[in-house]
């Protein structure tokens, strides 16, 4: 066997399937050998005592990207892939959205340009559409498709939603072409009465945000989605999912299969609204869409992972300044829907859930990597992406099980300028990261450059599903 660039030696390798001692050899950026490895090697490293997992996937998280307020959230590739990386994330799919000013091949070379410049691990985007009558989009939405670009993000709320009948000629065209249809599923109805009944009630501070997202307005949002699937027996992936009635519908709707699958956050396994109850605006700091819940969504969001009715966790990383660029631009006292919603996660979102798998009774650790690399790499079709096997990108993190950290006001790597995990300890850290073989973190401190990363073109969906078409659609198609 030829010698081989790098063995990381001795540790206990976690894969979604495996949980055992083994070296991992490397060459060429890809893993090529896993076990007793005796080959001749340029570099070792002893990972004796250490745990390695694959680099995170975070299949859902905004880089560069202009709000529905029209604020541009606070991180660059530069500073959002930094703080992914000393995380231990090594691959991101953030979004490139459709644009006004330009076509939606343009806007798609627009971000892959942006990322090109300052993205520090690999990535690929999600198309947010937001205008179906614009010129040519369905064409150049199946061009972009083929391209490689194989998930679509529509909206059912906020000023870029688009109507049911434009959601199902998206899923008709992800049907023809093979494309994921992501959805940020609530019902704009219910929001837009509810937050306008407590606007007029002087009801205007953070705490109330929580109210004006009624939980219905997700679960009727999901069950109409789950429809749309079961019509068109088309991918869907539900965004976000918060309520524990959500994961009843979409555990009913997989049993009878429906092509639907959704993924959660840790800000809805680990926070409840009573976050937003802090002095003055300091609350925003918390606000998000869907707002957190409760403790007994708590449970059955833990439930719905262990069972595979959710199948993976993103950050959902949303970040914005507690400042005028950001959550206060509309000035200090602003009611609460003036206030941008969205809170920064890339950095922690596999900290927080290597702690609570690996030191609790929150599942298995195979599960840890099943949910936070390598379904999302699987569902969202990145090849190579998200497990630890010869032909596999060397994208590896090599973890301090015995490292305690409690999270400081502003510690983070991003450019949020505050920590919205404050006062949370985590047992296990994340101490050295390699994308491609590249270590890239040594001891949580960066070593690598903007412009390491690289698109990652999807020529395949990455979710087969044999389901059927309801006999209407199919009559329709004929």
């Amino acid at each position: 066997m030829p010698e081989l660039d790098l063995i990381l030696k001795g540790a206990r390798v976690l894969t979604s399937q495996s949980d055992g001692m083994a070296d991992i050899g490397i060459s060429n950026g890809v893993i090529t050998a896993l076990g007793s490895i005796t080959t001749p090697t340029i570099q070792t490293i002893d990972a004796t005592g250490k745990i390695i997992t694959p680099g995170g996937v975070d299949a859902h998280c905004h880089i560069e990207q202009l709000s529905g307020m029209g604020l541009m959230n606070a991180d660059t590739f530069e500073t959002a892939t930094r703080s992914a990386a000393i995380g231990g994330t090594t691959t991101t799919i953030s979004f490139a959205p459709q644009s006004a000013d330009m076509p939606l091949a343009d806007a798609l070379k627009d971000y892959e340009k942006r990322a090109a410049r300052g993205a520090l691990i690999d990535h690929a985007f999600h198309i947010i559409l937001s205008d179906l009558d614009a010129p040519d989009i369905r064409r150049d939405l199946r061009n972009a498709i083929r391209a490689g670009h194989r998930s679509i993000k529509v909206f059912t709320t906020y000023n870029i939603q688009l109507s049911d009948r434009d959601i199902c000629d998206v899923l008709a065209i992800a049907k023809e072409e093979g494309a994921l249809v992501c959805v940020h599923a609530e019902n704009d109805g219910l929001i837009g009465w509810t937050k306008d009944q407590l606007l007029k009630s002087g009801k205007t501070t953070p705490p109330f945000h929580a109210i004006s997202h009624p939980r219905l307005a997700e679960i009727e949002a999901v069950d109409r989605l789950i429809r749309f699937a079961e019509f068109f027996a088309t991918p869907v992936m539900l965004f976000h999912i918060s309520t524990r009635e959500a994961v009843d519908a979409i555990r009913s709707a997989k049993a009878r299969g429906v092509p639907v699958w959704a993924e959660t956050c840790p800000h809805y396994l680990f926070m409840t609204a009573e976050v937003l109850d802090a002095d003055g605006d300091t609350g925003a700091k918390w606000m998000c869409s869907p707002p957190q819940r409760t403790k007994d969504d708590h449970c059955a969001l833990w439930d719905g992972l262990n069972d595979g009715t959710l199948s993976l966790v993103s950050s959902d990383h949303a970040p914005y300044r507690f400042d005028k660029t950001g959550k206060l631009s509309a000035g200090p006292g602003a009611d609460f829907s003036k206030k941008a919603n969205g809170l920064p996660g890339l950095e922690v979102r596999m900290p927080l859930m290597f702690d609570a798998m690996m030191n609790g009774e929150k599942l298995t650790p195979q599960k840890f990597v099943e949910l936070n690399c390598t379904a999302p790499a699987r569902l969202h079709g990145l090849p190579n992406k998200g497990d630890i096997a010869p032909g596999y990108d060397a994208d590896l993190v090599i973890w301090d099980s015995e490292k305690t950290i409690t999270y400081g006001a502003n510690d983070l790597h991003d450019n949020v300028g505050y920590n919205p995990w404050e006062g949370y300890t985590i047992t296990g850290w994340p101490t050295h990261v390699f994308l491609r073989g590249q270590e890239i973190v040594t001891g949580g401190a960066l070593q690598t450059d903007p412009g390491r990363g690289r698109w990652i073109t999807r020529p395949h969906l990455g979710i087969t599903t044999d389901a059927t078409p309801a006999r209407e659609y199919v009559e329709a198609t004929r």
